[in-house]
Formats: C-alpha cells, sequence, structure tokens
C-alpha cells in the first residue's frame, strides 16, 4: 500500500483550535493560502485548475492524539453527551485523522520561490494544517441538494447575536473585521461549556478577541494583540 504524503500546508488566520468554523464554507470570509511542498511546486501540477471555482481538501488533524480505536464519539453540536458512531460523524478522533473540507479558489499566484500558491476561502483548517491531496469539486456530481443532513441538519443555523463595540472592532484591520464578526455569530463556545461567568478568547492572526455571553448575546469586551507575526497573504 503506497504511503500517505503531504503535498502541501495552508496557512490560515486561526492559530488556535477554539473559534475555527464546524464546517468548511461556513463563513466564506475565512482565507487560506496553500503553499506546496518543494517537490511539488511544478506549476504544471495545477495546470487547469484555473477552471474550477471549489476545491476539496484532504487534510490532517495534525493535532489529534489518540492510541486505540473508539467506536462511538460525542460530537460538540449534540452538547457532548450524546454519542454517534464515529463513521457517521466528521469527529478529528478515528482511526485515520483525516478530515474533508471544500473551500472556494480565489486565485493562483505564482510566486518565484514557492512556485504555485492557491489562496482560497471558506477555510475550516488550523494555521499550518498538512494536506495529503487536492482535487476539483464538481457540481454536477458533488452537489446533492436532497441529500439527508441527519443530526448535523438540526444545527446548521445555529448562532448567536453579537455585539461588537465599535472602540474594539476598529482595534481590528478593516480586512478583519467581516470575518471576526461571522467567526463570533457562529458562537464558537462548544454546546456543552456555555458559561455565562467566563472570558471566552478567540484568536484571530495576530488578535485576541475576548468576549462573554450573557442572555443568548455574545458581547466583545476587548481586542488585543497577541505576540508573534501571525498569518500574513502571500501576494
Amino acid at each position: 500500500m503506497q504511503k500517505l504524503v503531504i503535498v502541501a500546508h495552508i496557512h490560515t488566520q486561526f492559530p488556535e483550535k477554539f473559534g475555527i468554523p464546524r464546517q468548511s464554507g461556513l463563513v466564506p470570509e475565512a482565507l487560506g493560502q496553500i503553499v506546496f511542498e518543494p517537490e511539488y511546486r511544478n506549476p504544471d501540477a495545477v495546470k487547469g485548475m484555473e477552471e474550477f471555482s471549489y476545491l476539496w481538501l484532504l487534510w490532517s488533524f495534525s493535532m489529534v492524539k489518540q492510541d486505540k480505536f473508539c467506536a462511538t464519539v460525542a460530537p460538540p453540536r449534540l452538547g457532548g453527551k450524546e454519542r454517534r458512531g464515529v463513521f457517521a460523524t466528521r469527529a478529528p478522533y478515528r482511526p485515520n485523522a483525516i478530515g474533508l473540507s471544500s473551500v472556494k479558489l480565489e486565485a493562483i499566484h505564482l510566486d518565484e520561490t514557492l512556485g504555485p500558491v492557491l489562496t482560497v476561502s471558506g477555510v475550516d483548517l488550523l494555521d499550518g494544517t498538512p494536506i495529503y491531496d487536492i482535487k476539483p469539486y464538481l457540481p454536477y456530481t458533488d452537489s446533492h441538494p436532497d441529500a439527508l443532513g441527519g443530526f448535523g441538519e438540526a444545527h446548521r443555523d445555529d448562532g448567536i447575536a453579537v455585539s461588537f463595540p465599535e472602540q474594539e472592532l476598529y482595534k481590528l484591520p478593516e480586512r478583519l473585521r467581516d470575518t471576526a464578526l461571522a467567526l463570533l455569530e457562529q458562537d464558537p463556545r462548544a454546546a456543552y461549556n456555555k458559561k455565562t461567568d467566563y472570558v471566552y478568547g478567540m484568536a484571530l492572526e495576530d488578535y485576541d478577541i475576548r468576549f462573554t455571553v450573557q442572555d443568548n448575546c455574545l458581547t466583545v469586551q476587548e481586542v488585543t494583540r497577541r505576540d508573534g507575526t501571525g498569518w500574513e497573504k502571500i501576494k
């Protein structure tokens, strides 16, 4: 059997797990850039990709540590208490820690050093996530409007009202403001960890967004700069 190899890494605006969208496409404003490993930087490898508007990414849950197989998992959307079969969920704790995301292809840039760099949107991946493969999304066969969505369908519109004081919102660069609002409206808290007397912190690039929740309204308390260089878009 051929061994899986890492063909690329994606650089995203999410330095930490908390706050990452639950699924790809939920936050169209969330950007990422895919940089191929040196042996796959031949521009011919992406020839014709510009003909497609969406891509499938097969990637690694690189931060997951699991020593034994568990037949069931407790999806966060079900409050972390109800269990489902691992193969009936998209949980990261599985025999092969492989993730699947559908992202929009925004641009292909040919960098002198890095080769073809893909800018994609609607991402749900941690910064630095290894990618095993990239395939085009084919709407005539990949889209199934009449498909059943299982327990996930009941939570597709989960969200929360957001109060983001202008003085704090304007501490973010203009390019991040819509992204921050969209992420917060998804309610980044786990369904089993919704405290009303707690200050949460969500990382977005070089910023920490601290917020509280009361009466189903999320209120941003403070925006601060983080240490480090963070995500920087390749032009």
